[in-house]
């Protein structure tokens, strides 16, 4: 006869010996840990993913007659981290418990411990609507820094309140947003909290030799981020003086000027935008749009462009942008190539970035520009779970703007001695 649930009681311990999971101290003390918010702070490759994979298990087996827990990052990509890391453990060692495995639903429900049915679900929180509903038994975030306060605050911490639910909230530190308030609860008299921060190098199977390499190759405040674990403010962003250099106004053309053009072309759910600037690296125009055909696309470009007396124009030529560029040349649009490559787009943002440092380029207003803003503020260094640093927008949000305005800038303000390799020509 199988026991009633109220009698069964995991051990969480043996579970892990028994899926031959031995964790290291820090991730030891995150398991034994029985606040209903936890937050684990730590640098790129310390092993949170597996152990919120494991803590995930472990609640899926805990013994009742039901329970439902979500994985949830910014995008999908971001929740699969974990999400994959179940599914594995589970089709490897837990398959005898196996009931359904949704692919398309990234769901699975198993049989825990009292003969219950428990649910996992991989959710991204690109889309809120899609994480309304259900109470949860327990929520494992994923890249939590990233993850936006009202997303938490009015779509994930809700869930959990009517089945008294628990949430282990884990990513590199980015800034000190809400994320950084709920590690100081952790920190403070509220029991309800607790958490933890590490350094990559706490990691007893990492080599302590290459993470110091890394060091050498990084800005420091970018490498005691991703690798130390610390809270620092902006140390990841790649644009300063954004808003000190944000003080313009939308122009009309001036007969007299000198305008040029940079173009960055959609990709599927991304934006076309348009980028005109005058001599002076002032932005004068902003033209920013999705979901239109092709042709009216060149149509709304080059009337734009006839407006400013038809500037000098950078466009990305990547990809589905060839054809667009060859069809905006048969409109005798003065246009330039610029095939992006890791190469070329990293000139590009470096050279964006020494012009907002020295703050020899004028954006519009906040107000007026409120995406190019934020896409630039948002811009960052990040490093790769494989250690390669880039610099990129946060996964999950655009980076059209900033491309438009660095093609842009190329012209209007060419850096100095600039070569071929840093403008790839072709007309």
């Amino acid at each position: 006869m199988t026991r009633p649930a109220t009698e069964l009681r995991l051990d969480k311990a043996q579970v892990f010996a028994d899926l031959n999971y031995e964790p290291h101290e820090g991730q030891r003390v995150v398991h034994e840990s029985r606040a209903l918010r936890r937050v684990l702070a730590c640098g790129v490759r310390w092993g949170k993913t597996r152990c919120a994979a494991m803590e995930g298990i472990a609640a899926a087996l805990e013994p009742r007659a039901t329970s439902i827990g979500w994985i949830v990052a910014p995008t999908y990509d971001l929740a699969d981290r974990v999400y994959r890391e179940i599914q594995a453990i589970i089709g490897m060692q837990l398959k005898h418990r196996l009931i359904s495995m949704k692919e398309h639903d990234r769901r699975i429900l198993l049989r825990n411990l009292a003969g219950g049915v428990s649910e996992i679900r991989a959710k991204s929180a690109d889309n809120p609507v899609s994480l309304l509903g259900e109470g949860l038994d327990w929520l494992i975030v994923d890249e939590a820094a990233r993850l936006r306060a009202h997303i938490w605050e009015n779509h994930l911490a809700q869930r959990l309140i009517d089945r008294r639910g628990w949430a282990l909230l884990i990513s590199t530190p980015r800034g000190k947003g809400w994320y950084f308030d709920s590690f100081r609860r952790g920190q403070g008299k509220d029991t309800s909290y607790e958490s933890w921060n590490a350094p990559s190098w706490q990691n007893p199977h990492l080599d302590r030799e290459l993470i110091e390499a890394e060091r050498a190759r990084l800005p420091e405040r970018v490498f005691m981020q991703e690798f130390g674990g610390q809270f620092i403010e902006g140390s990841g962003a790649v644009f300063r003086n954004v808003r000190e250099c944000a003080t313009g106004s939308w122009q009309q053309p001036n007969r007299g000027d000198s305008y040029y053009a940079g173009l960055d072309l959609a990709k599927v759910e991304d934006y076309t935008v348009l980028v005109i600037m005058n001599r002076r690296g002032e932005v004068c125009f902003v033209d920013r749009f999705h979901r239109l055909d092709w042709n009216l696309q060149i149509v709304r470009i080059k009337a734009a462009l006839q407006r400013f007396d038809s500037p000098r124009l950078h466009v990305d030529s990547t990809g589905s942008g060839e054809p667009i560029y060859e069809a905006l040349m048969r409109e005798d649009i003065y246009a330039t190539a610029y095939p992006f490559t890791a190469k070329s787009k990293t000139a590009l943002v470096d050279h964006l970035s020494l012009l907002l440092e020295r703050r020899e380029i004028v954006l519009p207003r906040s107000e007026l520009w409120p995406e190019g803003i934020d896409e630039l503020e948002a811009f960052e260094y990040s490093v790769t779970e494989h250690g390669h640093v880039r610099s990129s927008a946060p996964s999950g949000q655009h980076d059209d703007c900033v491309m438009a305005l660095g093609l842009a800038a190329l012209l209007a303000k060419p850096p100095e001695g600039a070569g071929a390799t840093l403008m790839p020509l072709r007309y």
